[in-house]
């Protein structure tokens, strides 16, 4: 009786945002909160009808290569999520500790604003064809549940995953993923969110640094 009760209070919650709230995320979710280091962020659209996204994903002829528009589907049993599916992961596994968020980008992307909740591991620590070794690879995959035995890795505990970057002609999460899967990662427990920040903006969502402090554009 509890739970179900706890359960129609967060409900009525949400409703009650949604609401009060001109642009909301969702019909039903007007804003959330999540944990990003030690800070409590909320997850709120910009109510500013005017505003635009940033002049960094702005652009639209960035040169290919590198810069290629990426398949829905980077990897057989790879599940590819929208912004709905996105936020449904930060609400539930990525609030009970059973899912981690990264942020695949490399250090110099991330320090210039990530979705909050979000942990910085660069694909170059995830993938062994872009120079990973095992001690990098340990120290990365511990922060996803994994451990080692003698024959391997333990990937009994594995969180799931949410990977993403910049956007979808960014190529740094599908290479992360493909690493993983390289080194027997469980498919089904590696997500891909591939619009990456560029979509994030798009929906007018929040951007912190890795600190936890709000960036406004």
């Amino acid at each position: 009786m509890k739970s179900v009760l706890m359960m129609l209070t967060a409900v009525l919650i949400n409703t009650a945002t949604a609401d009060a709230l001109e642009v909301n995320i969702t019909r039903d979710i007007g804003q959330f909160q999540v944990t990003h280091g030690q800070q409590q962020i909320t997850i709120v659209r910009k109510q500013d009808r005017t505003s635009t996204i940033s002049p960094d994903f702005a652009l639209t002829s960035r040169p290919c290569p590198p810069f290629c528009a990426q398949p829905i589907q980077v990897a057989p049993g790879i599940a590819t999520i929208g912004e709905v599916e996105l936020v449904a992961f930060m609400r539930e596994q990525l609030a009970d500790g059973t899912g981690i968020l990264i942020d695949a980008r490399t250090a110099d992307w991330h320090v210039r604003g990530t979705i909050p909740g979000s942990v910085n591991i660069p694909f170059t620590k995830l993938n062994p064809a872009q120079g990973a070794d095992d001690i990098t690879l340990s120290e990365s995959l511990s922060q996803l549940g994994v451990g080692e035995r003698d024959d391997g890795w333990d990937f009994s505990q594995a969180k799931q995953a949410v990977l993403w970057c910049n956007g979808p002609w960014c190529g740094q999460s599908p290479t992360a993923i493909k690493g993983l899967l390289s080194i027997g990662y469980p498919a089904d427990k590696l997500f891909y969110y591939r619009g990456g920040m560029q979509l994030w903006q798009v929906f007018g969502l929040p951007v912190v640094t890795p600190e936890g402090q709000l960036i406004e554009e």
